[in-house]
C-alpha cells in the first residue's frame, strides 16, 4: 500500500475555501516518551522534487505549533520529527489545523480542523485498513516461506491480488464520492501516470471534479498531461523541437526526418537504456540504408557522460541534449521515465511508441518494406 502514500508526495494546491487573509495555524499534540524538546520541521516538496524546510518548532509540554501565511492555496506539507524520516503529512491551508499523534505511531496521527485535512484523513483511514491487511498478509507469507508451505503461499498470492483490486476500487470510489478533495485529483494523476486506465477514462474522472479542484496544481497537472498525451498519441503529428548536438550545433527533429524516424529518449545513467542500445544499434545498421533515421534525446545532466556513452555504445546517429535532465523536450512528449521512444512515419506522424527488443525491429521492418 505504499503507492497510496507515495502519490501524496506530489506538491499540490487548490483555491482556498477559507479566507486568504487569516493565514494558517497548525496546533499539534503528541504523547509518548522522549518527546519533550524534540525539534520539528515543516517541509514540502519544491520544484525539483526536493524537500525544503518551511518552518521549525519544538515540542513543549506535549504540544507544538506552526503559524504562517496567508497561504495562497492549500499545499501538502510534512511535519518531520527530529533528524529521522518519520513524519506526519498535513495539508497547509488557511484556518486552524489540528494534529494529534502518538510518538511511536506517527503514521496513525489524526489530522483535521479544515476541509482538505478532514477529507485527507478520511482517505487515510481507509488506506490504513488496507495497509493493515497487507502487513498481515506479508507476515503470513514470511511464515509460509519459512515453512516451505507452497499451498499457503499460493493462496496468499491470490489474496494479495484480490487486495490490490480492492485498493484500486477503494481509490476509484473515493474519487467518485469526493470530487471536492485534492486527494481525488492526486489519485487521478497517478492513474494517468501509470497508464492504469485509458485517457478517455481518466478524462471522465477529471471532468467529475469540482472547479476548485480542477484549478489546483494537481488538477492542472492532469489537464496538462491529458493534452500532452493527445499531442503525442499514435496518429498525432510529433511536436517539433530543437536542441544542441554533441558538437554544439542546434539540430531540429524536422531536419532529420527519414522514411521512418525513431525519437529515442535515453541517458548515460539509465541502465535499461544502455541495455537496450545494442538492439537499437542492430536495428539501425539493418535499416539505415532503407530510410531509417534516429534522433537520440539525452536526459543527461553531464555533457561528458553523454558524449562518452554515445561513443562507448556505438550510437552512430543524430543526437541532441539540453543536458538538463527531464527538460522541456521530455515535458513536451510527456516523458517522465526512460527509456521512451516514438516511431514516426515520413510525415512525422507517430505510428508506434515504446517498442523495445524484437518488437522494435519487427515494426521498423514492416514500415520499410
Amino acid at each position: 500500500m505504499k503507492k497510496l502514500l507515495i502519490l501524496l508526495s506530489l506538491s499540490l494546491a487548490v483555491v482556498a475555501c477559507d479566507s486568504v487573509n487569516d493565514g494558517y495555524v497548525i496546533e499539534g499534540s503528541i504523547e509518548g516518551e522522549n518527546t519533550e524538546g524534540t525539534e520539528l520541521t515543516l517541509r514540502k516538496y519544491g520544484e525539483n522534487n526536493q524537500l525544503i524546510t518551511v518552518d521549525s518548532a519544538e515540542v513543549k509540554e506535549g504540544t507544538f505549533m506552526f503559524k504562517g501565511g496567508p497561504a495562497e492555496s492549500p499545499e501538502l506539507h510534512y511535519i518531520f520529527f527530529g533528524r529521522g524520516q518519520e513524519n506526519i503529512p498535513v495539508i497547509v491551508e488557511n484556518g486552524e489545523i489540528e494534529v494529534s499523534a502518538q510518538r511511536d505511531s506517527l503514521s496513525y496521527a489524526r489530522i483535521g480542523g479544515t476541509l482538505q485535512n478532514e477529507l485527507f484523513y478520511d482517505f487515510l483511514k481507509g488506506s490504513r485498513v488496507l495497509s493493515r491487511k497487507a502487513s498481515s498478509m506479508n507476515q503470513d507469507m514470511r511464515v509460509a516461506q519459512g515453512n516451505r508451505d507452497t499451498v499457503t503461499m499460493n493462496s496468499l498470492r491470490e489474496e494479495y491480488f484480490e487486495l490490490m483490486d480492492e485498493a484500486k476500487g477503494y481509490e476509484l470510489d473515493y474519487v467518485k464520492d469526493n470530487p471536492n478533495a485534492i486527494v481525488s485529483a492526486l489519485i487521478i494523476y497517478r492513474i494517468l501516470s501509470t497508464k492504469a486506465k485509458t485517457n478517455a477514462e481518466v478524462q471522465e474522472l477529471y471532468d467529475s471534479l469540482t472547479p476548485e479542484i480542477k484549478a489546483s496544481n494537481a488538477g492542472l497537472k492532469i489537464k496538462e498531461s491529458l493534452e500532452k498525451e493527445a499531442n503525442t498519441s499514435i496518429g498525432a503529428k510529433a511536436p517539433n523541437f530543437s536542441a544542441p548536438s554533441p558538437e554544439g550545433e542546434e539540430l531540429a527533429l524536422n531536419d532529420v526526418l527519414g522514411k521512418v524516424t525513431i525519437v529515442d529518449f535515453w541517458a548515460a545513467w539509465c541502465k535499461p537504456c544502455r541495455a537496450e542500445n545494442p538492439n537499437i544499434v542492430n536495428v539501425y545498421n539493418t535499416y539505415k540504408d532503407k530510410g531509417l533515421s534516429i534522433l537520440g534525446v539525452s536526459l543527461d545532466r553531464n555533457a561528458e557522460d553523454w558524449k562518452k556513452a554515445i561513443e562507448a555504445d556505438g550510437l552512430d546517429w543524430h543526437h541532441v541534449s539540453n543536458v538538463q535532465f527531464f527538460d522541456e523536450i521530455a515535458k513536451l512528449y510527456n516523458v517522465d521515465a526512460i527509456p521512451a521512444s516514438f516511431i514516426l512515419d515520413e510525415n512525422g506522424v507517430i505510428v508506434a511508441k515504446n517498442l523495445r527488443g524484437p518488437a522494435l525491429g519487427q515494426k521498423i521492418g514492416e514500415l520499410l518494406q
